[in-house]
């Protein structure tokens, strides 16, 4: 039998994929790292094996210990897995603008999560960074591999990552691109192949708002790449030139990568594969650019694989029909309740001040005063059916919604898209009735949608 003791043992030894679709606009070839193959998901497991093994090499992590480690979701994933396997306790310190994914994930590993704000210095007591110092400081037996000042971080690229790009391509490459985070994997990766040739050119993928490429430090919504300070992990002098890349093109890039290749990788990953095609378009055909793609898309399913949550953002088009009536709903609940709504047992004179006072030209009738469920919705109050009533007879005035109410509006779940719903709207459709599962949630009309499509992105 063919077996391993730990999934440690495998990681490792990751291949390099031809992106031959991503890089078809581009001369040379471009070879992909693929690093979500190691067992954890990421890189990081690489690091996460080596950090422990030096401290327990060094006596500062023993029996019973605990791992404590700011991290923005992946270097805990290599922490936990040998923590799991060597009967650590684990607590990491997450920013806040990680995906709620990433906090789930290492949770699942039997780790503990502490998140903590991004948009402050990283000196601030309140930092990711600060706060790991200080539950280290606390928790007895606690180590801190600190991958930002651990040297057996760039260390393990030096002796293993590196080895096995200059191996798999047969010592031609000729450009190194990856993002720069605590700087271990460009650093180690870096110095090796300068070793074996030092006409390898290194190439630093940087995010808009971090400090490597020389920008003025701000928040970005990429996440585990650039940084607003410089970690001692990182030798600046193995970087030949920076490629700065903004949160849009390193979003766009990994969808691009996933659709294309078949390749789902995060948003850091489109930031270094975005500098790589840069670099690659002055490059010619003969050259062989390798990217190293640090981790998988599955940690992003929310953020940038959402349609809803790009468009929010500013990402996509908000004209695509893929957004989902969800989107389009809390967009315009910015400015009205929820749902605005009436009670059979009121009159039409009610019913048309509050047309009226929320400016919309129709509503559901629901049974009670909070709209559970579908069975609540028990009829609709439309402005153009009413002015007709009223104008033939103005007693309707005095009548209950009940007698004049028409049938429901036609309920559509909030999360199916904008193109869905565009077959309602016909010449007698003028609305529908968003629901979330099994409660309405808001009310669309043509106007709200046109709104939505025509606003500010």
């Amino acid at each position: 039998m063919r077996t391993v003791d730990s999934l440690v043992e495998l990681v490792g030894d990751t291949p390099l994929v031809r992106l031959r679709r991503f890089s078809a606009k581009v001369a040379p070839t471009i070879l992909a790292k693929v690093e979500y193959l190691n067992p954890g998901g990421s890189v990081k497991d690489r690091i996460g094996l080596a950090m422990i093994e030096a401290a327990e090499r060094d006596g500062l992590l023993g029996p019973g210990g605990t791992i404590v480690e700011p991290t923005s979701g992946n270097t805990g994933v290599g922490l936990a897995m040998v923590a799991i396997e060597r009967g650590y306790r684990s607590v990491f310190v997450m920013p806040d603008k990680v995906s709620d994914e990433k906090v789930d994930l290492l949770r699942a590993y039997g780790a503990e999560v502490v998140v903590c704000p991004t948009a402050v210095e990283p000196d601030d007591p309140r930092s990711y960074y600060r706060t790991a110092d200080r539950l280290t400081r606390e928790i007895s037996g606690a180590f801190q591999p600190n991958q930002y000042a651990n040297d057996a971080n760039p260390a393990a690229h030096e002796a293993s990552t590196g080895p096995e790009i200059w191996e798999q391509t047969d010592g031609r490459i000729d450009v190194f691109v990856a993002g720069v985070g605590t700087g271990g994997t460009i650093t180690g990766v870096g110095r090796y192949l300068k070793e074996r040739n030092r006409d390898v050119h290194i190439v630093g993928a940087d995010p808009e708002g971090s400090v490597y490429s020389g920008d003025e430090p701000r928040p970005y919504l990429v996440e585990g790449v650039g940084e607003d300070f410089w970690p001692s992990t990182f030798d600046a002098e193995v970087v030949d030139r920076f490629v700065r890349v903004s949160d849009r093109q390193s979003f766009l890039a990994a969808r691009e990568l996933a659709h294309t290749e078949g390749i789902l990788t995060g948003g850091s990953c489109g930031t270094a594969a975005h500098a790589a095609r840069v670099v690659a378009a002055e490059y010619p055909p003969d050259a062989v650019i390798v990217v190293l793609l640090p981790d998988s898309g599955r940690g992003y399913l929310s953020k940038l694989y959402n349609d809803d949550w790009m468009a929010a953002n500013g990402f996509l088009d908000r004209r695509s029909g893929a957004t989902r009536l969800a989107t389009v709903v809390a967009a315009k609940q910015r400015r009205l309740p929820a749902i605005v709504h009436m009670h059979p047992d009121e009159s039409v004179r009610q019913a048309i001040a509050i047309l009226h006072e929320f400016d919309v030209s129709q509503m559901p009738v629901v049974k009670r005063d909070t709209v559970e469920s579908r069975d609540d919705v028990i009829g609709s109050i439309h402005e153009r059916g009413l002015l007709e009533r009223v104008y033939r007879d103005p007693a309707v005035l005095d009548a209950a919604v009940a007698d004049v109410m028409s049938r429901p509006l036609p309920m559509v779940d909030g999360r199916d898209t904008v193109e869905s719903i565009m077959g309602w709207f016909t010449a007698d459709e003028q609305a529908v009735l968003v629901c979330d599962g099994p409660v309405p949630n808001g009310v669309l009309t043509r106007s709200d949608v046109l709104d939505y499509l025509v606003g500010p992105s």
